[in-house]
């Protein structure tokens, strides 16, 4: 039998209209007295349900994370009670037995017994900076998706533009397009506004332009994309400049340069990761824990005695795409011991494949990130270790047997080593006139 942990708990189910609300009063060793009762959701109603809990002694409440609705329970009873967000897919009650009052008791009975992992519900100032970041990377996509639109009407004007230059928004890509919509400019005119490298490709260009078929229907929908895309520009700089002033407001900006620190972390990329996790390592009592929040590592799936093959855990979702991005960047990062890191296990999977290694950084990135905020020290980067023997040794066989495939046969001046120790050539010969080694 499981022993209780609570005293005095409340379970709320959560909906759109009203609250079913259950109570459990009573001592841990004996059967608790039960109450139920129902709540609307407007301000009055709740703030009557925050009196009723506090009339009764409720110390802990718990309640699903419903879509927003939980939102304005937790407001109001934040003050009140210790508040427990519970994901829905781990405290469901028995099929057959759902309804609403019975959700209540059934999130009280497993609140009473401590059987509820709680979710992480940041600090106010934490949950508003984290709405900016998120309604900044939701700007962002709606601005890819209006880049690919302008595509597609190009696509549907006969514009084969997108085969010769690599980004449409570039310089050059946005100087053709601005002389196509104004129709004057003929297709020769339209290539000699290339730049850069673009110029080696003016004959292609005048290829992709010639008997093109851009009509003002056309014009007049790329007009209303790109007027689009302003604003979401606009709003970009707004919102950059929101974050910043809620980071200082908030006290925060020690740690959004701590977090800075780490390889591949940029401003924005800090302000992010410091939305998402509150820059309290406290919450976390691991970096393990830490690290299966976030989910950039990898789930347990273990039985009879054998480890099977098992995915990455479901985290959050914001930081882990924020993790991966600056995985990217800290993988082209010079003497950085991850950038090492990266391109070894990307040269150890199937065709070469970047997704593991870009989940592995992550979770490397997301351990240095961890020991920052813990210790309040930035981090330091130690360069790229030292290569052992045995390494030196497997890069030169490496190379030796790519010369062999390209009919460079490599010998050694040095005589040969005693049995059972390897040592490296003294000097190579390069013989490209004989037969390749193999």
């Amino acid at each position: 039998m499981i022993s209780a942990a609570i005293e005095r708990c409340a379970g709320v189910d959560v909906g759109k209209k009203f609250l079913a609300v259950c109570i459990l009063v009573g001592p841990l060793e004996g059967e608790p007295r039960m109450e139920k009762r129902r709540y609307g959701t407007t301000m009055a109603e709740l703030e009557e349900l925050r009196e009723w809990l506090r009339s009764e002694g409720i110390t802990h409440a718990v309640m699903e994370s419903t879509g927003s609705y939980w939102k304005p329970v937790f407001n109001v009873l934040e003050d009140a009670v210790k508040v427990y967000l519970a994901n829905p897919q781990e405290v469901k009650n028995r099929r057959g037995h759902k309804t609403d009052d019975k959700d209540g008791w059934w999130l009280a009975h497993l609140l009473r017994h401590a059987m509820i992992y709680p979710s992480f519900i940041p600090p106010r100032s934490i949950r508003e900076l984290r709405d900016f970041t998120r309604r900044r990377e939701r700007l962002l996509g709606d601005a890819t998706s209006e880049r690919n639109r302008v595509q597609k009407l190009l696509e549907d004007a006969n514009v084969k533009l997108g085969n010769e230059l690599s980004d449409i928004f570039g310089v050059s890509g946005q100087c053709m397009l601005e002389a196509l919509l104004k129709g004057e400019a003929t297709p020769e005119q339209v290539a000699q506004l290339a730049r850069g490298r673009a110029k080696k490709k003016i004959p292609q260009i005048i290829a992709a332009l010639q008997g093109h078929r851009m009509s003002s229907h056309h014009r007049k929908m790329i007009n209303y994309t790109l007027d689009h895309l302003r604003f979401l520009e606009e709003q970009i700089i707004q919102l950059d400049e929101d974050i910043a002033a809620t980071i200082r407001q908030a006290g925060l900006e020690p740690k959004w340069q701590l977090v800075q620190s780490v390889p591949g972390v940029g401003a924005t990329s800090g302000a992010k990761i410091l939305a998402e996790t509150g820059g309290d390592m406290r919450v976390f009592p691991s970096v393990k824990q830490f690290s299966s929040w976030a989910g950039v590592c990898p789930g347990n799936n273990r039985s009879a005695g054998k480890s099977k093959s098992s995915h990455t855990t479901r985290g959050n979702r914001w930081l882990r795409s924020t993790l991966v991005e600056c995985s990217w960047a800290a993988s082209v990062k010079r003497d950085c011991f991850i950038k090492e890191k990266f391109w070894r296990i990307v040269s150890k999977t199937r065709e070469h494949k970047k997704g593991p290694a870009l989940i592995a950084v992550a979770h490397t990135l997301l351990k240095l990130i961890y020991q920052a905020f813990s210790t309040d020290n930035p981090y330091k980067e130690h360069g790229t270790p030292a290569l052992d023997e045995r390494q030196k040794q497997r890069i030169i066989r490496h190379h030796v047997r790519r010369l062999g495939k390209l009919g460079i046969a490599v010998y050694s001046t040095q005589p040969a080593a005693t049995a059972g120790i390897r040592r490296p050539p003294a000097a190579l010969i390069l013989d490209p006139a004989t037969e390749p080694c193999r």
